[in-house]
């Protein structure tokens, strides 16, 4: 297995406050595929590519071999939306199950192309691992990030290519507690080099919500999900034929749970 996922293991990991430093000690737990609902159990057969997910017998875990699969862009729009926020349930409950899928495996079936079911526009703060939150492997959301998580043009472009070429079913974007960018728009205050360039996208919500944190971020996330539908053609057409949804969500960094704001 990669290196990097060698934590989902580990029960030496600090899990006093950080919900995602809690969930990675869950990884190793016995909360593996057969106990999962049936949603995620037909979910998984969709997007485990009729592959083995072996899970190690020394480690005292099953074995795991759904069946054959289809591609992940087979979801519907709430079926996608779903999936995101079922796997935030997993992430909240330390019920992790994309520590069980076989990397390897998924890495070799991504080779020549990628279908996410999902995208999400975040922010670029190192608290939103998004992947994490949404308990979700490779090939699996199509992240886009930013400190502010704001539509500028080519996070737009970037969007618009996973759902009209790759086929996202849901575009989440999400705001998070204690965001760096829209607290720097509310003060306003004087900063180096660039960093000034986020307030102009930022100070409509700061201008609709006020000086609070919270409000001004979960106000950004909704206008920057309505800019999505309203100045993407390509975005805009899938929504009124109804195969794509766009939807704004915030993240609470102390909980790490993740609520819809429309």
């Amino acid at each position: 297995m990669n290196s990097q996922y060698h934590s989902c293991n580990d029960k030496t990991n600090n899990a006093q406050t950080d919900p995602a430093v809690e969930t990675l000690s869950a990884c190793g737990s016995h909360s593996s595929l057969p106990h999962q609902d049936s949603s995620r159990r037909r979910f998984l057969q969709m997007t485990l590519g009729g592959t083995a997910a072996g899970l190690a017998a020394a480690a005292g875990m099953e074995f795991v071999t759904p069946p054959r699969v289809l591609a992940q862009s087979v979801l519907s729009p709430d079926a996608a939306l779903q999936e995101l926020m079922d796997g935030n349930k997993r992430f909240t409950s330390r019920s992790l199950t994309a520590c069980e899928h076989d990397l390897a495996i998924l890495k070799q079936n991504t080779i020549e192309k990628q279908e996410p079911f999902a995208a999400v526009l975040s922010c670029a703060d190192s608290r939103v691992p998004v992947e994490l939150v949404f308990d979700q492997s490779i090939g699996h959301i199509f992240v886009n990030r930013i400190a502010g998580n704001i539509a500028t043009s080519e996070i737009i472009a970037s969007l618009e290519y996973g759902a009209g070429v790759l086929g996202t079913k849901v575009i989440l974007v999400m705001g998070h507690g204690g965001c760096g960018a829209v607290k720097a728009t509310i003060q306003a205050k004087e900063v180096p080099g660039q960093i000034s360039a986020l307030y102009p996208h930022i100070q409509q919500a700061v201008d609709q919500a006020g000086p609070n944190l919270e409000a001004a971020t979960k106000a950004n996330a909704k206008i920057q999900a309505a800019l999505l539908r309203q100045s993407s053609t390509v975005i805009s057409g899938l929504v009124k034929e109804k195969k794509l949804k766009v939807v704004a969500g915030y993240y609470d960094i102390g909980t790490g749970a993740v609520s819809l704001l429309e």
